[in-house]
């Protein structure tokens, strides 16, 4: 049983913002420390960003706008802990504890994760999905009913009628979707809104990658502070994930659709 939602469900445009302001930081320096909270919904974008790196707020602002359209923007940028601070001096050390998982795709994950791109190809607005078995499930906003039902005959289209979606209907908020992101391989750990330092990003990236790789399960758990991890220096699970999300396109991109 498998749960999918697109870029354009709220949750995701969170992510997507949160992403992108990380993008922002990265621009500004080759390792910032940052973390990104978004709560959206109703007209209101609420941030809290927790930074090493100033962000220009108009630039800020202009990204929210361009994921999100005319909202009422509420943001606020602090520095990062003193205390965390202090431990990522000098080297590239894990930013967090934390436990961690990856898990092999199931054939069932793989299958809804490309019916829920198709979908989004060619609607591309608000959706989400459910696989379970044999039944699948399609909420699929902007989307006439009967022409879902003769694309995907068997499947319970649209259990509530037509839609419109988006963050008017519901609010968002940043790793709420972590199911949808991660299938079987979550965790305490959110994936979006966080540089690469931080383990909920890196280490959950190598986790899965290496289960991926492995086709076996693996978990890993680590301290703030640690330098090796796994038997590699947490340099190279860093470098890891760094180049996953840049061939993905950046922290945004990754946000879309997290890592299924």
């Amino acid at each position: 049983m498998y749960e999918k939602v697109n870029p354009c469900h709220p949750d995701k445009i969170a992510d997507r913002i949160a992403g992108a302001i990380v993008d922002l930081a990265y621009q500004n320096d080759t390792n910032p420390r940052i973390a990104v909270e978004v709560l959206i919904g109703h007209g209101k974008c609420h941030v809290i960003a927790e930074t090493s790196t100033q962000l220009n707020v108009t630039e800020v602002n202009s990204i929210i706008e361009r994921i999100a359209g005319n909202v009422d923007i509420d943001y606020v940028e602090v520095p990062q802990d003193i205390h965390l601070a202090e431990n990522q001096k000098g080297t590239i050390r894990c930013g967090d504890n934390g436990i961690f998982k990856g898990v092999p795709l199931t054939i069932e994950q793989k299958k809804l994760s490309s019916i829920a791109r198709e979908l989004f190809d060619k609607y591309g607005s608000d959706g989400k999905y459910i696989l379970d078995g044999t039944r699948l499930i399609i909420c699929q906003s902007n989307a006439n009913s009967e022409e879902l039902r003769r694309i995907y005959p068997d499947a319970d289209i649209n259990p509530i009628g037509d839609w419109t979606g988006g963050t008017d209907v519901d609010s968002g908020a940043t790793n709420r979707k972590l199911g949808s992101d991660m299938a079987d391989s979550v965790t305490g750990g959110g994936l979006h809104g966080k540089d690469l330092s931080k383990a909920d990003v890196s280490l959950n990236v190598y986790c899965f990658l290496k289960a991926q790789e492995t086709g076996s399960p693996i978990e890993l758990s680590c301290a703030i502070g640690d330098e090796v991890i796994d038997g590699r220096p947490y340099s190279e699970i860093v470098e890891i994930a760094r180049e996953f999300i840049s061939d993905l396109g950046g922290f945004e991109k990754f946000a879309e659709w997290g890592l299924v």
